[in-house]
């Protein structure tokens, strides 16, 4: 037999490399990751999401809302709109002299309702005479030179004007003084 086997030839590394090599090896990987941490930061994740999703839906639902009332106000104002032209008639029925009492007052009563119905829902009529000129608000079709009103000043007024809160919903034609 052949004895020349058993022993390590110098060209043959020795047993002890091997197990070197595996102490390195595991004092180089990581230590396993713990499954709670893992856990952890999957429910943080999640409970981030579900913050982040009831945060979009509720600035949804406002901004619907929003949209809501403004269509609401805005379908109301174009109602209020049409009538108007039944509120100028009045006025102008009211403005005329009659001799009949009775169709006098039947005018003013139904003038007052129309008021009322137009107050109940937040229209206020606006340009009168004497009142500051706002281009915002008001119409200027003429102007006029008059030494005894102020400048910017409505002198007359040709169709009141009504807005339902910021929202103007006919602006008042006039006359202004220069």
């Amino acid at each position: 037999m052949d004895e020349t086997k058993n022993t390590p030839s110098p060209e043959e590394p020795l047993e002890e490399a091997p197990q070197q090599e595996a102490q390195e090896a595991a004092v180089q990987e990581p230590a396993a990751p713990d499954p709670l941490e893992e856990l952890k930061a999957q429910l943080a994740a999640e409970h981030d999401s579900f913050l982040r999703l009831a945060a979009e839906y509720d600035n949804f639902r406002k901004r619907t809302q929003k949209e809501r009332e403004s269509l609401y106000n805005d379908a109301k104002a174009d109602t209020i709109g049409k009538f108007l032209p039944v509120f100028d008639n009045l006025q102008r029925a009211m403005a005329q002299e009659t001799a009949d009492e009775a169709y006098k007052k039947g005018v003013e009563m139904t003038m007052q309702g129309f008021q009322s119905i137009l107050d109940a829902m937040n229209v206020t009529v606006y340009g009168a005479a004497g009142e500051a000129f706002d281009p915002a608000f008001h119409n200027a079709v003429m102007h006029v030179d008059d030494e005894s009103l102020a400048e910017n000043t409505i002198a007359e007024v040709f169709q009141t004007g009504f807005r339902m809160g910021d929202k103007v919903i006919r602006h008042a034609m006039v006359k202004v003084a220069n």
